[in-house]
């Protein structure tokens, strides 16, 4: 039960005032809106909170978490924040990982184990870039608590985000795509995941305020077509997998076409992937048989 006098602050907000600024907002979903903020004001911080949404500050900047795939993950002002469409990632991934041959050959002397709970080297490998907040690495992580888990991204916010939210368990790392990837990691890698930006630049004045007023351009555009990330993913992807290794990248519906060509002329066999549920799509790819 809501402890609602301790959420009213100094202006005496109550459930009803709250819903009624947030539909007035024009939130859709303003009597869970309302409850989630009531729940999180702690004294005076209501009407803060409240005036944060009402000006279009996604929910999960204000709350300072979002929900995904049964974790709350931490989200701080600024950052992208996870879509509940890229648990297909998720599900793609894991579905790879099951498939991953072993055992694995210990690392050399000297070399240490990724991840905080990797004992010895027999651990899949799984690397995920532009990891923004690290929600897919976080979500594997519970489902397999032994892989060796590297995220990145270019975004310092998203890189403290991801940090916090992965902890010991992985290496969290600040760099554009591959370049700040340990070497030894080259050619080791079961399962490469790409939450990519594939939004054309062009259309980006076109999606709701909450993005593109909140959220960075870093994270969002993806180029005159939208597959700038992905043709340069493409290009450097081979070189990261294993012989037997997967990379699940997302993208839209209407870009999965292109995606997947890329992939295919970096000589890697493609599949698309789409679950309407989600309204998600993903392209997968694995290397050529040899």
């Amino acid at each position: 039960m809501v402890d609602t006098a301790a959420g009213h602050g100094a202006q005496g907000l109550d459930e009803e005032a709250v819903v009624a600024r947030l539909r007035a907002a024009g939130c859709v979903f303003a009597e869970d809106e309302a409850r989630l903020l009531l729940e999180a004001a702690v004294g005076s911080e209501l009407e803060v909170l409240v005036a944060r949404r009402a000006s279009g500050e996604p929910l999960e900047q204000v709350l300072g978490w979002a929900a995904f795939d049964g974790l709350r993950l931490v989200v701080e002002p600024g950052v992208f924040v996870p879509r509940r469409r890229t648990e297909l990632l998720v599900r793609l991934a894991d579905a790879a990982l099951a498939a991953v041959p072993g055992p694995r050959s210990a690392p050399g002397r000297g070399q240490v184990p990724l991840g905080g709970t990797t004992a010895s080297g027999t651990a899949p490998v799984v690397v995920e870039l532009c990891c923004g907040v690290g929600a897919v690495s976080a979500a594997l992580l519970r489902r397999r608590p032994r892989l060796d888990v590297v995220a990145a991204d270019l975004d310092p916010v998203a890189v403290r985000c991801a940090r916090r939210n992965l902890g010991e368990r992985a290496t969290v790392v600040g760099g554009d795509l591959f370049a700040e990837l340990p070497a030894r990691l080259r050619g080791r890698v079961d399962v490469l995941i790409a939450n990519a930006p594939y939004v054309p630049t062009a259309a980006i004045a076109t999606m709701p305020p909450e993005a593109r007023l909140h959220e960075p351009v870093l994270a969002l555009d993806g180029g005159a077509d939208g597959l700038d990330l992905h043709r340069r993913i493409a290009a450097g992807a081979a070189a990261w997998l294993s012989p037997t290794g997967t990379l699940v990248i997302e993208t839209s519906e209407a870009q999965a076409e292109g995606t997947a060509a890329l992939f295919a002329a970096a000589d890697l066999v493609t599949a698309v992937e789409r679950d309407e549920d989600l309204d998600a799509t993903a392209v997968s790819a694995t290397c050529l048989p040899a």
